[in-house]
C-alpha cells in the first residue's frame, strides 16, 4: 500500500491541470483551504525543507490535499477540510474509507467526507490532480523522488523531513501547519496534545517505566520476530514520553533506517529485557496461549509471564498506536489502557 505504483500518466496532462483557487468561507467546509481568506498574504511565501531539497509556497493555499497517512488530520484539526485526502485503508470499522475520529472532526466542522484517494497500488495522481490543489501534504509518508516529482506537477509538495515513514508527530504537524498558514495553531495543537497525552500516561506508572516492544508475529510462522524500530512512530512516540526502548530495538535501529526488521527466534535472549510485548492479533488470547507453547518464544521472558498487550486486528484502536492529531483526543486513554493492562495484573 505504501510503495510506488508503475507512472503511466502523462506529464503535459498534470502540467495543464493548474490549481484553482476557490473562494473561502468564513465557516470550514469541503475544500476550504484557508478559515481566513483576509489572511492570505501574511506570512508568504513560506519555504519548506524536506528529503527531497525545498518547497516554496507562493501564497495561502485555498486547495489544500494530502496523501498518505494522517496528513489531513493536521488541517482539519486546525478547521480546514481537504479537497482530497488518502482513504482508510486499514483500522476502518466501517468500511468508509474514513477513520472514526476524522468522521467526528468533519461533523464538528459541518462538512462532507472529501474526495479521498485510493492508495492501495500507490498515490493515485490523477484523482489527487482532478482536485486542482494549491499545495499537497505528505510530510509524513515514505514518497519516492519519482513521486514527488510527478506530485510536484500538481502543485507544490511538502513531502517527509528525513526517513521515510519516520516523521515524527510534533514534526509533521509543524510542516504541514505552516504550509497552510497556520503555524502558531499548529504549534498550539502540538502543545494541546502533549498535555493530553501526558495525562493519560499518567495513570499508568508501571507503562511509564516498561521496555514496549511493538512487535508482528505472523501466527503461521514463530521462526522470527518482526518489529518496529526506532525510527518508526509507533514506538517514536512512546520514547518521546521518556518510555524506555529495549536493547534490541536499539541495536537494530542503528543498523537501518528501515521503520521495521526482522530477528531470528533463535536469538530470543536478544530480548531478555523487554517488559511487554505489543501485538496486533485476536483478543481471545488464543495467540498468547500459542507464543507461551512455543519452545523457542517461551524463553522471552514478557512472553512467558504473559505481559503481551493484544490491539485487536483492523480496528480503529489498533490504528491509533500510530498516534495521529484527531486520534490522540478519540482514544489515547484507551490505547494506554490496553498496553498497561498486563502490566498491572
Amino acid at each position: 500500500m505504501r510503495r510506488t505504483r508503475i507512472l503511466g500518466l502523462a506529464a503535459a496532462a498534470l502540467i495543464a491541470l493548474t490549481a484553482t483557487a476557490c473562494s473561502a468561507p468564513g465557516g470550514a467546509s469541503e475544500g476550504s483551504g484557508s478559515a481566513d481568506g483576509a489572511s492570505a498574504k501574511n506570512g508568504f511565501p513560506v519555504t519548506i525543507e524536506h528529503a527531497f531539497g525545498k518547497t516554496t509556497i507562493e501564497q495561502q493555499p485555498k486547495r489544500v490535499a494530502s496523501v498518505a497517512w494522517m496528513n489531513h488530520e493536521v488541517p482539519l484539526a486546525l478547521g480546514v477540510v481537504p479537497v482530497g485526502m488518502s482513504k482508510a485503508a486499514w483500522g476502518d470499522d466501517d468500511g468508509n474509507g474514513v477513520l472514526p475520529w476524522v468522521e467526528d472532526q468533519l461533523t464538528q466542522l459541518g462538512a462532507k467526507t472529501p474526495t479521498l484517494f485510493d492508495e492501495t497500488d500507490g498515490i493515485d495522481f490523477e484523482a489527487v490532480a482532478a482536485t486542482k490543489p494549491d499545495v499537497i501534504l505528505a510530510s509524513y509518508s515514505g514518497l519516492t523522488k519519482e513521486e514527488y516529482e510527478t506530485l510536484s506537477k500538481i502543485a507544490p509538495v511538502v513531502a517527509e523531513p528525513g526517513v521515510p515513514w519516520g516523521t515524527s508527530l510534533s514534526d509533521m504537524i509543524r510542516m504541514n501547519s505552516e504550509a497552510i498558514g497556520k503555524k502558531a495553531e499548529g504549534d498550539a495543537l502540538i502543545t494541546e496534545l502533549d498535555r493530553k497525552t501526558e495525562a493519560a500516561l499518567a495513570k499508568h506508572p508501571k507503562l511509564k517505566t516498561a521496555k514496549v516492544l511493538m512487535a508482528y508475529i505472523d501466527p503461521k510462522d514463530f521462526s522470527k520476530v518482526g518489529f518496529y524500530t526506532s525510527h518508526d512512530t509507533r514506538p517514536g512516540f512512546l520514547s518521546d514520553l521518556g518510555i524506555p526502548v529495549p536493547k534490541v530495538v536499539t541495536e537494530e535501529s542503528k543498523k537501518t533506517e528501515q521503520f521495521y526488521v526482522t530477528v531470528s527466534s533463535e536469538a530470543a535472549d536478544r530480548f531478555s529485557d523487554v517488559d511487554l510485548v505489543v501485538l496486533n492479533g485476536d483478543t481471545k488470547g488464543e495467540l498468547v496461549k500459542r507464543l507461551q507453547a512455543d519452545p523457542l518464544l517461551s524463553k522471552i521472558p514478557a512472553i512467558k509471564a504473559g505481559r503481551i498487550a493484544v490491539l485487536p486486528d483492523q480496528t480503529p484502536l489498533a490504528a491509533s498506536a500510530n498516534p495521529s492529531p484527531l486520534s490522540i483526543g478519540w482514544g489515547i486513554d484507551r490505547y494506554f489502557d490496553t498496553l498497561a493492562a498486563p502490566l498491572e495484573k
